[in-house]
């Protein structure tokens, strides 16, 4: 197994055969019960011939069954995140408590369905999102809409289905003070707000600290529940904060408790129910063999202990707690085939592979510098000979997914793994150089099912439309 930091800077230990020969996860010491600690899924296995297999199926199989660049997940590492949050929560918080999957992270009406058949709630950030919630079966008491933009339309779908919305801004009571008048229910809101906590994180994905476009400023949050004291048309159900992304750190949670308490009681005091305390999510994922982020179980017990702790110092009644994990539910459930294609030898420099996908797939290695672990999908545990670059296809000198790794001696037409891929890939994937995006297939007990089918190049033109007077003379 390689991955795309350096081995000088980012060692890994080597795989132990035993494991793997026995018919044991393929990363060895393998967590089943977290798995955001593994580097692979959990069914992770090797053949009789050395093969890769995931989910029952050999990865290389996939790779010509259904073409590549392709999004494979494996549906039992997902199903056992959710029962991991789910039996966390139930075992470290006195009260009653509901995980939401963060959506943004990987949205489709199979990871829907799943996560909806596990227990769990979601929140969505958009009408797309929320649209794919509710066909994918996610019941709509269940989810929560999150947006510091939302527009009237988005509103509207919320509101007429049922949805909690997230306050977010004055705009969002402004729109819905006018969508909502008259109806014969409140609307149900959570109050979001800056709690001013800072994690050690990519500048990009910290929402938590006060400069952040997300939330009200901690200073207004009392003029606001105040405000909407006010309004019939809203009930304040709760108040949310979310302080980052790709946390390893535990004491930021700690403090959250904290703050989120205090304002807990200044909402009650105003009168407001206030039944609910949505931490948002953040855990981080293992991308590389250094990394060692905090188990499931480890990151609910923390934030559980601190909620009710706070709240017990306050002598507040209990709220439901919610949460929000994304990326530490999804994404080591995901993983990416491409092909190997032409390759580039520069003397004394580099030597370059090239995949017949990239940045189009997996923008966030040009986008954060993100890095990720690597295997060939027929030779797993060969021998790294050499020390490879792997670009992608798109017409973009930055378009690298794995800088600097070791991989055996490679062929043109090799299936190449990615792993960790399950979270932001297919999300945040694009068009660029007009590049139809990938299929994604479900595996479990030896079944592959398609989930999401490959666009075609003339997909890529639905929507164009050509002005009559540009039409070619004939």
């Amino acid at each position: 197994m390689v991955t795309s930091a350096s081995p000088a800077t980012d060692p890994v230990a080597p795989l132990s055969a035993a494991p793997i020969a026995s018919g044991g996860p393929f990363e060895q010491g393998a967590d089943p019960l977290s798995p955001n600690r593994n580097l692979a899924p959990l069914t992770a296995r090797l053949d009789a011939l050395g093969r890769l297999e995931v989910g029952g199926c050999l990865l290389s199989d996939l790779a010509r069954t259904y073409g590549t660049p392709l999004y494979v997940l494996d549906e039992a590492s997902l199903r056992a995140t959710c029962r991991a949050y789910r039996e966390a929560l139930d075992a470290h918080y006195p009260g009653e408590a509901l995980a939401l999957y963060a959506s943004k992270a990987n949205s489709s009406l199979a990871i829907t369905a799943l996560v909806a058949a596990e227990g769990l709630g979601l929140d969505a950030v958009s009408a797309g999102e929320l649209l794919t919630a509710l066909q994918g079966g996610m019941p709509a008491e269940r989810i929560v809409f999150h947006g510091n933009n939302k527009s009237a339309e988005e509103l509207q779908l919320a509101v007429d289905r049922g949805v909690t919305v997230i306050l977010d801004n004055w705009n969002d009571i402004s729109l819905l003070a006018t969508l909502a008048a008259g109806r014969p229910a409140p609307v149900r809101v959570l109050v979001r707000f800056t709690p001013g906590i800072e994690c050690h994180t990519h500048e990009y994905i910290r929402t938590g600290h006060l400069d952040s476009k997300f939330g009200f400023d901690p200073d207004q949050l009392e003029a606001v529940l105040r405000h909407l004291a006010g309004c019939p048309w809203a009930r304040v159900d709760g108040l949310h904060a979310h302080i980052g992304s790709q946390i390893f750190e535990l004491e930021p949670h700690r403090d959250l408790a904290g703050v989120m308490a205090e304002a807990l009681g200044l909402a009650r005091s105003l009168g407001h129910p206030c039944g609910d305390l949505n931490v948002g999510g953040g855990l981080g994922i293992r991308y590389v063999g250094s990394d060692d982020p905090p188990s499931i179980q480890e990151w609910v017990r923390v934030v559980a202990t601190a909620v009710a702790e706070a709240c017990g110092q306050r002598q507040l009644a209990l709220p439901r707690l919610l949460c929000e994990p994304g990326r530490s539910l999804v994404a080591t459930a995901g993983l990416t085939l491409y092909t190997l294609g032409s390759r580039k030898e520069i003397p004394g420099l580099r030597t370059y592979l090239s995949v017949d996908g990239g940045m189009s797939d997996n923008p966030r290695p040009i986008t954060y510098q993100s890095l990720y672990t690597a295997v060939l999908a027929d030779r797993p545990l060969a021998e790294a000979t050499e020390a490879v670059t792997v670009a992608g296809k798109h017409c973009e000198s930055g378009d690298v997914l794995l800088h600097d790794v070791r991989l055996p001696l490679t062929s043109p037409g090799d299936v190449l793994a990615v792993f960790a891929t399950g979270a932001y890939n297919a999300s945040m994937g694009s068009n660029y150089n007009r590049i139809p995006r990938p299929a994604a297939v479900l595996v479990h007990d030896g079944v592959a099912e398609v989930v999401q089918r490959r666009e075609q190049p003339e997909d890529l033109l639905r929507y164009d439309v050509l002005p009559h007077r540009l039409l070619p003379v004939s």
